[in-house]
């Protein structure tokens, strides 16, 4: 059986016109799982779907609790709550303070929040159906979770939003395909310098940390909104000479 990623959003920020923020779906052996649901994210996981009240889904996994990875799990718990409602619940693997962003937008309501998904805290290690998640803190502003989700078939990992750091290395280790944000910021003029530096990835850097961690095929996601893509990937050239995907909305990538 092929297992697949297909790319819902890859944005970083807010969405450009036509794209969505941060969304993955993972394939395998009959299972799917959701990695991260940004601005506008929701929508396509529908359509993937081909149902509109998130039928479908084995599990979701978000990295952390900025709004352009995890807003559109309210969407997908509305979903549910009006349209699956007597559905198991969804198991959500997630960061210090998701689950508290999806109750602020549902007014506070733990009975219908909890009773449309069930929590597992990450960084964590867990069996996630036929997939193993293990998870690493990774600095960012808020907590944030990088996710390794493997099998005997392949090794997927995925930054979430990152600085530089040894536990990235960890993480991505032999990995069939790296998912990583290569935000790129300081290609804009028009973009004022992040407060704090470290905690984001440049193209550059997404690929020192493949090349440290003998990653196999990168994806690099979380494109500023305005951003030349292909620049990015010429300079992400200049490091690594493996594969370089760039993330695109409606992309599917055979997985290993």
């Amino acid at each position: 059986m092929t297992s697949t990623l297909t790319v819902l959003g890859s944005c970083g920020a807010w969405p450009e016109p036509g794209r969505a923020c941060s969304g993955f779906v993972l394939e395998h052996d009959g299972y799917r799982v959701v990695l991260d649901l940004g601005y506008g994210a929701a929508g396509r996981l529908f359509e993937l779907l081909g149902a509109s009240d998130g039928r479908g889904v084995d599990a979701v996994v978000i990295s952390h609790r900025h709004p352009d990875h995890a807003v559109d799990l309210h969407a997908l718990f509305r979903a549910r709550w009006f349209g699956a409602r007597g559905e198991a619940p969804l198991p959500v693997y997630a960061a210090d303070g998701v689950r508290e962003v999806v109750l602020a937008l549902e007014d506070g309501r733990p009975d219908a929040v909890d009773t449309v998904f069930t929590w597992r805290r990450l960084p964590g290690a867990y069996d996630v159906g036929p997939l193993r998640l293990t998870s690493y803190g990774l600095p960012h502003w808020v907590p944030n979770a990088g996710v390794r989700l493997e099998c005997d078939r392949f090794v997927l990992a995925y930054s979430g939003d990152t600085g530089p750091c040894d536990e990235l290395t960890s993480l991505a280790r032999g990995a069939d395909l790296f998912v990583c944000e290569a935000s790129d910021r300081q290609q804009r003029d028009d973009v004022p310098p992040a407060p704090e530096t470290g905690l984001h990835l440049d193209a550059r850097a997404a690929t020192a940390a493949a090349v440290a961690a003998g990653a196999r095929r990168l994806l690099l996601t979380h494109f500023w909104p305005g951003n030349d893509r292909e620049l990015s990937r010429r300079r992400a050239s200049q490091v690594y000479d493996g594969p370089i995907e760039l993330a695109d909305e409606g992309l599917v990538l055979t997985l290993p």
